[in-house]
């Protein structure tokens, strides 16, 4: 976990969080997400997820269970077999944390070249996929709906 920018040494480096200032982070936030009141912060351990199987590859998501939460957080590993798909009603912002030299998106058979920090806003009906190897944060609103997914071809 890294530091955020307030948090910075002198030499403008983030620092990692060391497990006893994490072990005193989690015992002033809740970790417990099931508080669908809307009163109290959740803390989400993403590798603690299991991934399921997407047309992208591997994902893994938050705060599904969520009722006040308006939207699902994804970290999303984009497979090779990645294959074109859509929703009707879901708008998706990419955000890319990682991809192999030449990735792409393909966008209504455009295709984007991204590298790590690029994001992409994708709204409802256009056809998409990751192409290359990468790790993507995506945040999908309304909340994630399996039904609402049409693979293409």
């Amino acid at each position: 976990m890294l530091r955020s920018n307030m948090e910075r040494d002198p030499s403008g480096q983030n620092q990692p969080v060391t497990p006893q200032e994490m072990a005193s982070l989690n015992q002033v936030i809740s970790v417990d997400c099931a508080d669908s009141a809307g009163r109290a912060p959740c803390v989400v351990d993403f590798k603690s997820l299991q991934p399921v199987d997407c047309p992208c590859g591997l994902a893994r998501r938050a705060f599904q269970d969520r009722s006040d939460v308006p939207y699902t957080l994804h970290v999303t590993e984009i497979l090779e077999s990645a294959r074109p798909h859509y929703h009707k009603r879901m708008t998706e912002t990419y955000f890319i944390l990682e991809c192999e030299p030449g990735a792409y998106l393909e966008l209504d058979d455009r295709q984007m070249p991204v590298v790590p920090g690029i994001a992409c806003l994708i709204p409802p009906g256009v056809v998409h996929r990751a192409v290359g190897r990468m790790k993507v944060l995506i945040v999908v609103t309304p909340k994630f709906d399996s039904t609402d997914e049409f693979v293409v071809g």
